[in-house]
């Protein structure tokens, strides 16, 4: 094998860096290009192959598949959590069984019922293990159920991802609490094989201040919860003044908007570069009128009679020291007062470990002791797992580590060694080669849709709207489909440097050797070299172009048994843009059967040939034309497409038959409404150019 073949097989286990940086490893370049293609049921059944809560995270996953995305070499990433909200909701498909993997016997007990039990549980039920969840609370969900207020994620999206749960067989039980209502022992006793506990961090903290005794002080968790589940809201529209700086400070301060508060100040030590809440978090919270106050530390809470009047700030000047550890520094001669009425912490959470003390290992921090490698426990057959052991963490990041424990378990209960170190690694793509990059077209991305910052701070509906069709398919087509594109054959290559002349991105290249190299690390995935290569010696690695071509003989089979005295005519379009669209993608057309190619550029003339012997009388090559809406990401692909249906048709007219049978046309996206027509127009130079074959047996 050549230096080229083997760099291609071990591409085989590189994935695009969305996928590696997924901590679930999602498809995530399969379900953009579904979504792109107008296969949204495909699209939600890629995403509930990997992932257990779909429609928590289509809602409020951190995303940091989008953080690795290539395009960040171009321009900006494409919406890759909205995208999936959107596959979820315009999709249909149930998540099925496992179809390998192992197939385990065995009763667990999983205690906790957020994001990490929820995933571990529904890996083990699926690998045939009889689950049940325990939570302390009577909703399942955990902290994204309990704590992420409603105009974020509403709570019919959390039970639409309980329900599919419960289908795969997992049991719960509610309003059960460890060390009260039940003990690790208990459950032992009761034939529980494994017991993992995720429990997550339930405790807020706060600040040993001056002033911290008394009315008007709060804390983040216990204020979010109150706010979502009992409906709290402030009396007299007071003054708000939040401690902390990250997400949970933001989801604290706007949630104080909504619940009453006259006005919100908040105070963290870190500087704007250095605030950990997410940029976006920031963002809305500032658009919706939270007053930031950043680099300073809280120092005393002031109070008149007994009554706050505010918080006592001092400068901060350094929050970590040369080694990156926390380590605030303040100048105590700069000092500032922020008035205001109440006082809520939001400087973090902590796990409890009181429930299990006596029964596992607990550390002098009062933290369970665990193996982060076997996710084991100091009791045989008890593991743990999420926020509780790694500390706080992503609600995705979470499930990634809910599944690692769902392996551990697995191998426990199978009498086989577990170590996660010796888990696969994901292989991710290098950086995007930076003349690759200059050559894509920069596509600006659509921005998801959300209420005004006045409609949304008035109540706690869902903020963001969601794309619709027509958004979602262009979002999605920004997608590079990295690693999906151009593999040359090396025993089929001649090194004739046709595809080298061809590339419009320059991915093929002269090797040392004075071979052909593809940089299929590097390619498009345009399709422009595979149909031009004169000894078929360049094939895709996605499947996506076969399953087009294998799709014109059951397309022709369905036109041919339905002749109704006109000819049957093959049209072969473009999968993205207007031609993805429900509208186009759900219509019947009369006489006429569409199979649509991610792209034109991608159809073989022997495609177009093979059409015409299985029994098709014409057929119809439709592209896309320009559009403002619907903007065609790769280069000179029209030009091509109509030199391979012209080559078509003179290999037709050189056998004796009419040219006309094999034709070419394009659309603009806002024009889609017009295909019936260019259709007919192929029809008509059929019929003008002396087809016979109107239906007629032969």
């Amino acid at each position: 094998m050549t230096q080229h073949g083997n760099q291609d097989l071990a591409l085989e286990n590189i994935h695009p860096p969305c996928q590696s940086a997924c901590p679930l490893h999602q498809g995530v370049r399969d379900y953009l290009l579904a979504i792109a293609t107008g296969d949204f049921d495909r699209s939600l059944a890629i995403i509930k192959e990997t992932n257990p809560l779909p429609f928590v995270c289509g809602t409020i996953c951190a995303h940091h598949c989008e953080d690795e995305c290539r395009r960040n070499d171009v321009d900006k990433p494409p919406s890759i959590r909205g995208l999936k909200r959107f596959a979820i909701e315009y999709g249909n498909a149930k998540a099925q069984p496992l179809a390998e993997g192992p197939k385990i016997e065995g009763k667990v007990a999983v205690i906790g019922a957020g994001p990490s039990g929820l995933t571990a549980a529904y890996d083990l039920a699926r690998m045939g293990a009889n689950v049940t969840v325990f939570d302390n609370d009577n909703m399942p969900g955990g902290a994204v159920r309990h704590y992420i207020p409603l105009y974020r994620l509403p709570d019919e999206v959390v039970d639409q991802d309980i329900d599919e749960i419960a289908e795969q067989g997992v049991k719960f039980k509610s309003g059960v609490e460890l060390g009260k209502d039940i003990t690790i022992e208990q459950l032992e006793k009761e034939g529980y094989q494994s017991i993992l506990l995720a429990m997550g961090l339930p405790v807020s903290r706060g600040l040993n201040l001056p002033g911290t005794e008394g009315e008007g002080i709060l804390y983040a968790l216990p204020f979010l919860k109150k706010v979502k589940r009992e409906g709290f809201k402030f009396e007299g529209s007071p003054t708000v003044i939040v401690i902390g700086g990250g997400n949970v400070a933001m989801d604290v301060s706007r949630s104080a908007l909504r619940a009453g508060a006259g006005k919100v100040k908040l105070a963290c030590l870190e500087c704007d570069e250095e605030m950990p809440a997410f940029s976006w978090e920031i963002e809305e919270a500032q658009e919706e009128g939270v007053e930031m106050n950043p680099s300073w530390g809280p120092d005393e809470i002031v109070r008149e009679n007994g009554k706050i009047k505010g918080l006592q700030l001092v400068e901060c000047t350094c929050v970590f020291d040369e080694q990156g550890r926390f380590s605030p520094d303040f100048n105590k001669e700069n000092k500032n007062l922020l008035e205001g009425d109440i006082v809520i912490f939001a400087i973090g959470q902590g796990g409890d470990a009181g429930p299990v003390r006596g029964e596992v290992d607990v550390d002098e921090r009062g933290r369970i002791v665990f193996n982060n490698r076997t996710m084991a426990t100091s009791r045989p057959g008890v593991f743990a797992c999420g926020e509780m052991v790694v500390g706080p963490s992503t609600a995705v990041q979470s499930m990634g580590n809910g599944r690692v424990a769902a392996k551990a378990i697995a191998s426990y209960l199978q009498g086989v060694p577990f170590d996660s170190a010796a888990l696969e690694e994901v292989t991710e793509l290098e950086k995007l080669d930076s003349q690759v990059a200059e050559e894509i077209d920069q596509v600006e991305r659509n921005p998801i849709p959300m209420m005004t910052p006045e409609e949304r701070v008035r109540h706690f509906n869902q903020a963001e709207l969601g794309y619709d069709p027509e958004t979602a398919v262009c979002e999605a087509r920004r997608c590079l489909t990295c690693a999906a594109g151009a593999q040359r054959i090396d025993e089929l290559c001649v090194n004739c440097l046709t595809c080298v002349r061809i590339c419009p991105y320059d991915v093929p290249v002269i090797n040392e050797e004075g071979t052909v190299t593809i940089r299929n690390e590097h390619c498009q995935a345009c399709g422009l070299c595979m149909g031009i290569c004169p000894v078929y010696a360049i094939k895709f690695r996605s499947s996506y172009v076969d399953e087009a071509a294998d799709a014109i003989e059951p397309a022709v089979k369905e036109l041919t048994d339905n002749r109704n005295g006109e000819p049957a005519m093959l049209a072969i379009t473009c999968a993205y843009g207007a031609f993805a669209l429900p509208e186009f993608v759900n219509k019947e057309h009369k006489n006429t059967v569409v199979v649509r190619y991610p792209c034109v550029g991608k159809v073989d003339s022997l495609h177009l040939l093979k059409a015409i012997e299985e029994g098709a009388d014409g057929v119809v090559v439709v592209g896309c034309s320009e559009s403002d809406k619907f903007k065609c990401q790769y280069k000179e692909i029209s030009q091509w497409a109509e030199k391979r249906v012209n080559h078509a048709a003179d290999l037709m007219e050189s056998i004796g038959l009419e040219r006309e049978r094999i034709s070419f046309a394009e659309l603009a996206g806002e024009e889609i409404d017009k295909f019936d027509q260019v259709v007919a127009e192929a029809v008509k130079n059929l019929k003008e150019g002396g087809s016979s074959s109107e239906g007629e047996e032969e």
